[in-house]
């Protein structure tokens, strides 16, 4: 099977680490490259988290580039008080000591959509983090933005929430990035697929798979070990949930996860509702007069339900090596 290529674009984050680790490693994917963005830790973290991980995995080669610091109106939010002071589970790993390119992140994107679709493979586009880059991307160059094969982001929720009440942290950190890239793929007839809190969860390992991958004395066994470890000890529990790395899995693994094609909208105005994905669940279709919005241009293939256990599968035997 031709690997599938992809591009990461993370806020290195426990569970971007997990991702980044899976998309690294399998032989099914060809990560031609990782964009960072501020988000879970300030950019400086997490463009050091990001090289620290394909460092461990032997991915030295894969292009990483800086891109936005903060939101595109706001003020940067952060989730340390999840993630460790340093975004990554304070493991005292030693720094790469690469740096990042030179090139900001959005023109690392347009090249890797233009030179995707110029040999005939477009790039899946996967967004682990708040949608700034993306959505600058989008707006500079909107050319290159439409050769996407399709986009995969991790963020929103029909039912579930985090960052508040109504609100999934990636896209209440910068509600206005997703709300222009979800227009963008409307517009530009990129397929999208949002994979939010409604299955984020449900793909855990336990500390004593942490603990087996911790004994392996691998880069990768010691990094991935510690962060299930440490996830486990912030939450007091002997599970912890791989996140981010299940929206990378389900390319893999597109038959365990359930998805509906639904009209979904971003809430940018609500006091209380700000950054709410608006999943548009109504199972009825007729006269939409009486409704003032109507139906969200952007349908969206959202996942509802996922085999938590299968996905867990997959990512422990990729990074024990199993593959």
């Amino acid at each position: 099977m031709t690997p599938i290529p992809v591009v990461l674009d993370v806020d290195t984050g426990i569970d971007d680490a997990c991702a980044l680790l899976l998309a690294a490693l399998h032989p099914g994917l060809d990560l031609r490259g990782v964009t960072c963005v501020g988000g879970n830790a300030p950019l400086a973290d997490v463009v050091r988290n990001t090289l620290t991980v394909l460092d461990a995995a032997g991915r030295a080669e894969v292009p990483v580039a800086a891109g936005a610091r903060r939101p595109l109106l706001e003020e940067s939010v952060d989730a340390r008080h999840v993630h460790g002071s340093d975004g990554m589970a304070d493991l005292g790993l030693a720094a790469s000591t690469r740096s990042p390119q030179d090139r900001p992140a959005v023109e690392l994107l347009r090249e890797l959509a233009d030179s995707g679709a110029g040999s005939g493979s477009p790039v899946t586009l996967v967004p682990l983090a708040p949608m700034t880059n993306i959505a600058l991307f989008a707006r500079l160059h909107p050319d290159a933005f439409g050769r996407l094969g399709r986009v995969v982001f991790m963020g929103g929720g029909a039912h579930v929430s985090n960052a508040t009440a109504a609100a999934e942290f990636n896209v209440f950190h910068d509600p206005e990035a997703t709300a222009i890239v979800l227009d963008a793929c409307a517009e530009h007839g990129v397929p999208v697929t949002m994979y939010g809190l409604d299955v984020f969860y449900d793909p855990v390992v336990t500390v004593a798979d942490g603990q087996a991958l911790r004994d392996l004395g691998t880069p990768v066994g010691t990094l991935a070990g510690g962060l299930i470890d440490f996830a486990c000890r912030r939450f007091d529990s002997d599970t912890a949930t791989i996140g981010d790395a299940g929206a990378v899995a389900t390319l893999l693994r597109p038959d365990v996860v359930r998805t509906q094609r639904l009209p979904v909208r971003v809430e940018l105005s609500g006091t209380w509702t700000r950054g709410r994905t608006i999943v548009d669940l109504r199972d009825w279709a007729g006269d939409m007069a009486h409704d003032p919005h109507g139906l969200a241009p952007g349908v969206v293939d959202v996942a509802l339900e996922i085999d938590g256990a299968a996905i867990a599968d997959l990512w422990l035997r990729t990074v024990r090596g199993e593959l």
